[in-house]
Order: structure tokens, then C-alpha cells, then sequence
């Protein structure tokens, strides 16, 4: 079996790392190309572009890197057009994969999608095009296949693979003791402000100025951040330094998942890391900034009335949510120190997190292979 993948950021990666590893346990000699990052590759892909190149968000931000997207896409579309794999299966990156999968089905390509595009939220007018693009799409989430599914798009719910990947009781002592943590020294407060670069130059000023505003308000508090890599942790560090508070802040080269569970609060960037701190039971704020016409844009289509996961999982605003504007390190600061003084929300919230946890708790790795096996099959 000949499987094409493409991947393109952090979350992806992992993603279709743990879709390789159970479509070789059924298929020991499948053989994995398209692109990704270290992790898919760690499990055998051949990657013919960097992922990097592909880690674009924004409306705007999109267009200053248009040519080499669109010169990437035509590169895969001939390479797959002309040397046929069994299956393409493009992994989140709705406006790009769409695209070469739209142009790989047509060519007698079966094409999967796994993570669903925010269809629900916003242009719902595409689930047609979805739906003539995919032979099936791979749902994270329950409300995502009931949406398909009244569209008429073959899809199944596989479950996060985080959610099998996370405990359903974190062990905040035992992280604290892997990053070197003293276990008694005031609050433990974790900055998480993007895994791009575009994120985290928008939020790092906002961030530290948190910082320094929390400080004052809880002297004891500690700040510990992951990065992701070299050039976000340069970026971070330098608008620490700015703002007088580099001494309060101790970085990670990465590590996210045991520096959120180390923590009492989270403040993170929207996007995979809160449904990650909602598995790993942490209350939270919610801060993100777009690029201004970007936001103006995003504000006039998105349909839904929150941008966390744990807040669409749930269907209610349990995750405070500071966007442009409204993400002050005034507002940031207080929405933190009320949480690190409300026991009983912070109860209420851990509660809510596990059930929801327990609802995308399905072996979602082993899910989506079958689904993709399955794609395979009846294109055979």
C-alpha cells in the first residue's frame, strides 16, 4: 500500500505520525510520501517539501506566500497525477489540501480528509465542495460528523488522538518534578503564545506585559513558557527582556504538554493547545490577536460565537476568551488572578474537562487507519 500525506504544522504532524504507525500495523509494508514534519517522518515518510513552507494562517498573512504555495501544490499534483498513490490523505490545512484533493480525486485518486475544516463555523457554502473533493472526511469531533452528515458527506467520527494520548487524572506533581520544579513555591502560571511565528511575534509583547501586570498582583506567581523551536524561543525572549520580566519567565525547548500540566492557569494563543489544556485539566484564558484586516475579515463570516474548543465542544463560554482589542494585559492579568482565587470554578471547570474528555476517548489512531484502509479498499 502506497499512502500520500500532507501535513502542515505542529498539531498535523503528530497527527499523521500516529496515523502511519496504525496503518503499518495492519500493512507492515506500506510505504508513506508528501510532507510533513519530523515526527511523520520519524515513522518512515518521505517528505518532499519542507512543512514549514506550508505553516501559513490568515486571510492576509496567505497572500505574501501565495506563489510558493501554489507552486508546491502543482508540484504534488503532478507528482501524484502521474505515479498514482492508493490513497491521498490531506491532514488539516483545509485551504491547501482541499485543493490538491479536489484535483487528485478527479484524477481517479481516493482522497481522505482527516480534521474537519471549520465548515460549521464559517463559508458553510463549502461542505458542496467538500463534499465533490473527499471520499470521506475523519471527524475529531461528535457536532463535526453530525454536520456532514446532514450535508451528505461520507464521514466518521474517529475521536482526538489527544484525548487517548492525555490520562483523565494529570499528575501536576510529577510534571512539576520532570521540568526540575520545586513543588511549593506559589502560583505556577503557563504562557503558551502560538506555534508560528506570526502568533508568537503578535502575542509575545502582550504576553510579557501580562507578565509584569500578574506580578504585581501575585509576586509569588511563577511564568514558565514552551517553545517550539529556536526562532520563537529568540522572539519570546526578546520581548521579555523589553518588558523587565525575563528573570520571571523560565522557556522550555518545547515540552508543551508538561509545562501546561505543571501549571495551576494556562494562558494560550486559541487553537490545539486549549483542547490540550482542557485534557490535561487546567482552567485557562484564552488570548489572540489577528492581523487587523484579518480579524475585520474573520469577524464578518465566522458563524459561531467562540473560537476555544473547549467552548465548542462544550456549547458554552466555559474558557474566558479575550480576542484583538479586548486581549489587554489589564484584562489578561485579572482574568488569571480570578482564577488563580476561585477554587470552586477551577473545580467546576475540571469536572466539565474530563467529560468532555471522556467523549473524544476512542482510539482515534486506530479509527482513522480503518477509515483510511477502508478508502483504499473500495477504491481498489
Amino acid at each position: 500500500m502506497r499512502v500520500a500525506m500532507v501535513a502542515g504544522e505542529h498539531s498535523g504532524d503528530r497527527l499523521g505520525a500516529g496515523l502511519i504507525r496504525a496503518i503499518k500495523a495492519r500493512h507492515p509494508d506500506a510505504r508513506f510520501e508528501g510532507v510533513g514534519g519530523p515526527l511523520m517522518q520519524a515513522e518512515g515518510l518521505q517528505s518532499h517539501a519542507p512543512m514549514e513552507a506550508l505553516s501559513v494562517m490568515g486571510l492576509v498573512e496567505v497572500l505574501r506566500h501565495l506563489p510558493r504555495l501554489l507552486g508546491i501544490r502543482r508540484d504534488l499534483v503532478r507528482r501524484f497525477r502521474d505515479d498514482p498513490p492508493d490513497v491521498f490523505v490531506g491532514i488539516d490545512l483545509p485551504d491547501f489540501n482541499l485543493s490538491v484533493e479536489r484535483r487528485l480525486k478527479a484524477a481517479g485518486v481516493p482522497t481522505v480528509h482527516y480534521v474537519s475544516p471549520q465548515v460549521w463555523a464559517w463559508r458553510q457554502g463549502r461542505v458542496r465542495t467538500i463534499g465533490r473533493s473527499v471520499d470521506r472526511i475523519l471527524a475529531l469531533y461528535p457536532f463535526e460528523a453530525e454536520f456532514y452528515a446532514r450535508h451528505g458527506v461520507p464521514v466518521d467520527f474517529v475521536g482526538h488522538p489527544a484525548a487517548d494520548r492525555f490520562p483523565l487524572r494529570p499528575d501536576c506533581a510529577a510534571a512539576r518534578e520532570a521540568l526540575g520544579m520545586a513543588q511549593d513555591e506559589g502560583a505556577v502560571i503557563a504562557l503558551l503564545p502560538g506555534s508560528r511565528m506570526g502568533e508568537v511575534q503578535r502575542h509575545a509583547t502582550l504576553y510579557a506585559q501580562t507578565v509584569a501586570r500578574l506580578r504585581e498582583r501575585r509576586p509569588d506567581a511563577r511564568f514558565i513558557t514552551p517553545l517550539a523551536w529556536p526562532g520563537l524561543r529568540a522572539v519570546f525572549h526578546e520581548a521579555l527582556v523589553q518588558q523587565g520580566v525575563s528573570d520571571a519567565v523560565q522557556l522550555f525547548d518545547g515540552r508543551a504538554d508538561e509545562v501546561m500540566a505543571a501549571a495551576d492557569v494556562v494562558l494560550t494563543a486559541s487553537g490545539t493547545a486549549t483542547l490540550e489544556a482542557m485534557l490535561l485539566k487546567r482552567p485557562m484564558v484564552v488570548a489572540y490577536r489577528l492581523a487587523p484586516l484579518t480579524f475585520w475579515l474573520m469577524k464578518r463570516l465566522v458563524k459561531v460565537p467562540w473560537v476555544s474548543q473547549p467552548n465548542l465542544l462544550a456549547g458554552e463560554g466555559l474558557v474566558e476568551e479575550y480576542l484583538q482589542s479586548q486581549a489587554t494585559p489589564d484584562n489578561l492579568a485579572l482574568a488569571l488572578h480570578r482564577l488563580l482565587e476561585d477554587r470552586l470554578r477551577t473545580e467546576y471547570l475540571q469536572h466539565r474537562f474530563t467529560e468532555l474528555h471522556q467523549t473524544l476517548r476512542r482510539g482515534a489512531d486506530d479509527q482513522a487507519a480503518a477509515s483510511v484502509v477502508a478508502v483504499v479498499e473500495a477504491g481498489r
